[in-house]
């Protein structure tokens, strides 16, 4: 089986792979037409993150092509129903990054209620605006859960142990997940959360969170989104954040990545990391082992 790995993969899975007896090719950097070109060689499968796009251009060229691992959760980097209408499975590693993710979001929620970015940047400008900082704690605050999956899920754990009140809606669940998390509807999610959080795909209809959406929310609430760019509307919540309707937003991934939207990016009310959800060593080496896994499972398909 020959596998091409097109993005940076822990060099302990590339090691796991070769000792199986797999041919691995490592070349990441790859532009579209490097892609196709590649893939013209002949390859059992790929291996991607976010990185790499493989479109329909890329997918026709491939020779002998039977699958791509997206070595992450989201798949809108890749044709996946075209790719599936060739005869081409697609997988990910969706357990992979689940605490990690987790972790970011509610990071990026202590950062906004006690204004961190902003109090870091104070200080190194050497002042002591100690009155200024007057922030908020989680306890006794209402978060509302945008997609309550695994990731969805793990963060609702974690509030719950801070002291919050969770509320969530999904549009595939009905019934909750967790005992002490109350599913409601999207409507009523925005009107009492305090902080939203999203854990969404994108949807090819347009943004989740929109103009209508955030003025449906509380005055004064916080927008957290580690998910995908595209769920935000940026123009809206620039908007919001401007008009002070929101308070804050936390922000892991953009409408364009890497983002130019300045104004947005220089935003005093915003937390901002550059889609790290995933970038810890515990979630890459399980990113790693979970790839590998698929490889080889698929391998002993063959």
């Amino acid at each position: 089986m020959r596998v091409l790995i097109c993005d940076p993969l822990a060099e302990s899975a590339v090691a796991r792979l070769r000792e199986a007896g797999l041919e691995v090719v490592e070349r990441t950097g790859m532009s579209p037409e490097e892609l196709a070109e590649e893939l013209a060689k002949g390859y059992d499968a790929i291996v991607v993150r976010s990185a790499t796009k493989v479109r329909k251009p890329a997918i026709d060229a491939a020779k002998g092509l039977k699958l791509i691992v997206r070595a992450g959760v989201g798949l809108d980097n890749i044709d996946v129903r075209y790719a599936r209408e060739k005869g081409i499975e697609v997988r990910n590693t969706p357990r992979a990054s689940t605490d990690s993710v987790a972790e970011l979001a509610l990071a990026h929620m202590l950062a906004l209620a006690r204004s961190l970015p902003q109090a870091t940047i104070s200080l190194r400008e050497g002042k002591w605006e100690k009155k200024i900082f007057k922030g908020i704690e989680l306890a006794g605050k209402t978060l509302g859960v945008v997609g309550i999956g695994r990731i969805g899920q793990a963060v609702a754990r974690r509030a719950l142990c801070l002291g919050m009140r969770v509320i969530a809606f999904d549009k595939f669940v009905q019934e909750s997940p967790l005992p002490e998390v109350e599913m409601v509807s999207m409507d009523e999610l925005l009107s009492r959360a305090d902080f939203v959080t999203l854990h969404v795909p994108a949807d090819p209809a347009g943004p989740v969170i929109g103009k209508d959406e955030i003025a449906k929310m509380k005055d004064g609430a916080y927008l957290i989104n580690c998910a995908r760019g595209g769920v935000v509307d940026e123009a809206a919540l620039l908007s919001a954040l401007n008009s002070g309707k929101l308070a804050g937003a936390g922000l892991d991934v953009f409408e364009e990545e890497p983002p130019k939207n300045m104004e947005l990016l220089r935003h005093p009310k915003v937390s901002l990391t550059p889609h790290i959800g995933a970038q810890t060593k515990e979630a890459q080496a399980r990113v790693g082992d979970e790839v590998v896994d698929i490889l080889l499972e698929f391998a002993r398909s063959l």
